[in-house]
């Protein structure tokens, strides 16, 4: 998060704050869409699926891996991606969290 000082807040808002990061583009979106649709792990089929070159692909599955919402395995030469269940769980969890207080929009400006 560079120099934002990042110290300074709690781990559950660094947490979320690199969660909100990840789910960002929406082609990291179709990734984990994709994914969890399948209920298994892929190889090699992203690259079709999105239409997106495969170095793009590639950074976006690198992004999501840093956040460890997905794990790879070597198979041959091609590594084959699912979801980590637990990190996922973490995440619904932290997110559902964050959402939870109710705004009263009648009341403001």
């Amino acid at each position: 998060m560079g120099a934002s000082k990042t110290e300074i807040f709690s781990e559950q808002q660094n947490n979320l704050a690199l969660a909100f990061k990840a789910f960002a583009h929406p082609a990291r979106i179709a990734i984990l869409q994709y994914i969890t649709r399948q209920q298994a792990c892929i190889c090699n089929d992203l690259v079709d699926e999105l239409g997106l070159a495969q170095a793009t692909v590639s950074q976006h599955l690198k992004e999501l891996r840093n956040l460890g919402i997905i794990k790879g395995t070597i198979e041959g030469t091609s590594i084959c991606y699912c979801i980590d269940e637990k990190v996922w769980q973490q995440i619904k969890d932290d997110f559902n969290a964050f959402f939870v207080d109710n705004v009263d929009v009648d009341s403001c400006c």
